[in-house]
């Protein structure tokens, strides 16, 4: 998934961000898997236990691996991963 493509039709670059859009969603339930568990180890869980700090540390080392989105496009986009994750461990700690 990351080695890189050129794909010369429309229908090639389709099935291509089709891939990429599995794996994400791949990657994204495991993130959010693993945040769950995070959240039973924090002193204080959910939003109110947010480190901003780790968070923009996290966004400035992915920007590095992925400098042409660089931080202001990384920012919102794991701003609402990681809200997607706390919302899901809110919702399985209220059912469990």
């Amino acid at each position: 998934m990351v080695r890189p493509e050129t794909p010369a039709t429309l229908p090639e670059c389709r099935q291509a961000i089709d891939r990429v859009d599995a794996a994400l969603a791949t990657l994204l339930e495991r993130r959010a898997a693993l945040a769950g568990i995070v959240q039973t180890l924090k002193p204080v869980g959910g939003f109110a236990g947010r480190d901003m700090g780790r968070e923009q540390a996290l966004v400035a080392r992915m920007a590095n691996r992925a400098p042409e989105l660089g931080e202001a496009r990384l920012a919102p986009i794991m701003n609402a991963v990681i809200e997607a994750g706390l919302s899901l461990a809110e919702e399985r700690s209220a059912a469990g």
